[in-house]
């Protein structure tokens, strides 16, 4: 559909004065040339209906093509010599119109079959009269007014087009940070609830610690001083001891989860750590059906990690992978590779080597259900029966406050399987993605 042109009223009212004054001079008697004036006055009112109508392409063609028709018979109709009728700027009409609907080439073709239109009333004009040179240079003169007029509305059409577009460009790229702005303050005035609650639940859990301290000492003494002959009182005691420990591991692990990170990054091999977290996997029973499969890349540079926090985040992923295989065991496969600065999105010249480190744990378990993948790092949202919810969350956080991300990508193996991918930069980069809450400057 053609776009409807913002013509205002009193525009299409001094349209039809103009045309009036036309029909009040002479010659005034002449009834076609009236009706003539009449048909471009309400051709000129109905035009952005022909284009809706007609459509884009049909239409702009019909309404150029309609004037110049209605132009030819009017000059037809104003003098007996039609080629020397004071009419023919009329057809201006038909050439604007095409300089505001055309491109530039649009425009020098409906130019040229206006001035032929024009021209052609010198063919019965030769019959009687001789073409002197004046009378040449005075036709000339015309038709070089008419393809000036419209080269030069054409051209302030496609200025104004021009700026249109860009307009249009600006408010939809103002829109669009717009929308980002609202829901950078949405997801700022988030954050900050869930900081306000989590520094409340930090508190409210150190809270609790103390007294679940004071209940699991008091129950160890109690079992210590019960006889062997009160057997219901020793079992109850060992019931509030064991799960006085569950509660109490759950709080430090939520403590460890809400409390900022205190970083101690020092220069470590990643292939060094994730070799401890897999030997203390090994010694916590783990891998005892578990087939590791080490994709290793040779002459890996450091990387700044707290090398504790690490190895607990990789014996998270390790243990959680081993939980996954079942106790029919299964493969874990850990690869260690170089990232490049062209496929991290840097300057490829920018630094010499990778610019991170990446590894990818993939075990050949059933893999996390769909419904799962977006959320799997939020705390809380686990998969397990008897899950927390906070292992991966912790993770997370570990890596992040490293500067590096992890994210959880579809297994390449047979099975589904699951594969947890962890990015750690390295070099400048590390540096400059440093949490400014590990309170260790690395820059030394």
């Amino acid at each position: 559909m053609a776009e409807k042109r913002a013509t205002p009223l009193w525009v299409d009212l001094l349209w039809l004065i103009f045309l009036g004054g036309l029909a009040v001079l002479p010659p005034v008697v002449e009834l076609h040339k009236q009706a003539i004036l009449i048909a471009i006055g309400v051709f000129q009112l109905l035009e952005d209906r022909v284009l809706q109508l007609a459509g884009e392409t049909r239409g702009r063609v019909v309404v150029v093509l309609a004037k110049l028709v209605l132009a030819t018979l009017l000059i037809n109709h104003t003098r007996d010599l039609a080629i020397s009728s004071s009419y023919w700027p009329i057809f201006l009409l038909p050439i604007m119109t095409a300089a505001m609907h055309f491109g530039l080439l649009g425009t020098l073709l409906w130019t040229t079959a206006a001035s032929a239109a024009y021209t052609s009333f010198l063919i019965p004009a030769l019959e009687q009269f001789s073409l002197t040179w004046q009378g040449a240079g005075e036709l000339m003169i015309r038709i070089l007014f008419f393809f000036l007029v419209g080269m030069t509305v054409n051209r302030f059409v496609i200025e104004y087009r021009i700026q249109v577009r860009r307009y249009q460009l600006l408010s939809q790229t103002l829109a669009e940070a717009n929308s980002s702005l609202q829901r950078a303050q949405e997801d700022a005035r988030r954050a900050e609830r869930l900081a306000a609650l989590g520094q409340l639940s930090a508190g409210l859990a150190h809270e609790i610690r103390n007294p679940l301290g004071v209940i699991k000492g008091s129950a160890e003494i109690l079992n210590q001083k019960l006889t062997s002959a009160d057997a219901l009182a020793r079992e109850l005691s060992g019931y509030i001891y064991t799960e006085v420990n569950r509660v109490s591991a759950l709080v430090s692990r939520f403590l460890d989860f809400a409390r900022p990170s205190q970083l101690d990054l020092r220069p470590t091999q990643v292939a060094e750590v994730v070799e401890k977290s897999l030997k203390a996997a090994a010694e916590q029973g783990a891998m005892d059906v578990v087939k590791i499969v080490r994709e290793f890349a040779p002459n890996l540079p450091d990387a700044m990690l707290d090398e504790a926090m690490c190895e607990q985040a990789f014996l998270n992923l390790i243990l959680n992978a081993s939980q996954a295989v079942g106790v029919a065991g299964g493969e874990l496969r850990i690869s260690i590779q170089p990232l490049d600065h062209e496929e991290a999105g840097d300057n490829p010249a920018s630094e010499e080597g990778p610019a991170a480190i990446v590894v990818e744990i993939e075990d050949s378990g059933p893999g996390v259900p769909p419904d799962m993948k977006e959320q799997i790092f939020n705390p809380f949202v686990t998969t397990k029966k008897d899950g927390v919810g906070l292992g991966l969350a912790i993770v997370a956080k570990i890596f992040d406050s490293h500067g590096g991300s992890i994210k959880l990508l579809k297994g390449n193996g047979p099975k589904p399987g699951a594969c947890f991918q962890v990015v750690i930069p390295v070099g400048e980069k590390a540096l400059s993605r440093q949490d400014p809450s590990s309170g260790e400057d690395t820059r030394k």
